[in-house]
């Protein structure tokens, strides 16, 4: 089956590490694309090609201000990654559960010899 456009959801979007990298630095607040491509040794070009692509499925949104354009992480357009990776949640819990389990019986098998 062929893939889709990058473009066509978040899940595609964040795929690249790069954008991965962008929303993390948005997490803090609004930023310039020049901070942006700074921080992450890329330029500025490459930053703005990769901030359309996730200002397009809706997890970056921009506003003017005077001659810049500031993004911010827009997390709802996330709701889908967030929802399907909490699908693992029950997993991981028994799996901590499993290992606290054993290490309670491995404290105390220790104590008692």
């Amino acid at each position: 089956m062929a893939r889709a456009a990058t473009t066509s959801d978040a899940f595609n979007a964040i795929a690249e590490p790069q954008r991965r990298d962008i929303l993390a630095l948005l997490r803090a607040g609004e930023r310039p694309v020049t901070d942006l491509a700074l921080e992450l040794g890329m330029s500025q070009p490459q930053a703005s090609k990769h901030l359309r692509v996730l200002r397009e499925v809706g997890l970056v949104r921009v506003r003017g201000a005077g001659k810049q354009r500031l993004y911010a992480l827009d997390a709802r357009g996330l709701r889908p990654v967030h929802e399907w990776a909490g699908g693992f949640e029950r997993f991981w819990n028994e799996s901590f559960d499993r290992l606290d389990t054993y290490v309670q019986e491995l404290k105390q098998t220790q104590q008692e010899e």
